[in-house]
């Protein structure tokens, strides 16, 4: 079984981090981290948008690695971390289809009052989407 665990640095996301490390360590652990871009670009174009675009997944990626060191003992568990850019629901289903996925794992959001209401909820638009189950995290 292969588990996703999407994480953008909120409270709720590190305890979907922690939920999929205590209940699935035995499985294979997947960590994604999606980078939004203003505007929705993703990575198409100029070579100095693609520099930009690749020094974001770079300290993503870093910040992640940073993040799960003071979450989580990573001994014995099989996990990878990946960084994915665009909109966040729609990146965490895609990869999700892509990657013979079987279960993701989200907190329950990382956004607050106003914004969420009017964006919805990545949680929300992921449970919606995904071709598997989804366990939301508080």
């Amino acid at each position: 079984m292969t588990v996703l665990v999407a994480y953008d640095g909120s409270e709720p996301a590190q305890k979907a981090i922690k939920r999929a490390f205590d209940e699935y360590g035995d499985e294979e652990i997947v960590l994604l981290r999606v980078v939004e871009f203003a505007g929705g670009y993703t990575g198409a174009g100029i070579k100095a948008v693609q520099d930009l675009l690749n020094d974001e997944r770079e300290s993503a990626a870093a910040n992640l690695r940073e993040d799960l060191s003071e979450l989580v003992d990573t001994t014995d568990v099989d996990f990878r971390t990946e960084v994915a850019a665009g909109a966040p629901a729609r990146e965490i289903v895609s990869f999700a289809e892509e990657h013979d996925i079987d279960h993701i794992i989200v907190g329950s959001h990382g956004r607050k009052g106003v914004s969420r209401v009017l964006l919805g909820s990545v949680a929300e638009q992921v449970v919606r989407r995904s071709p598997v189950s989804v366990t939301v995290v508080r």
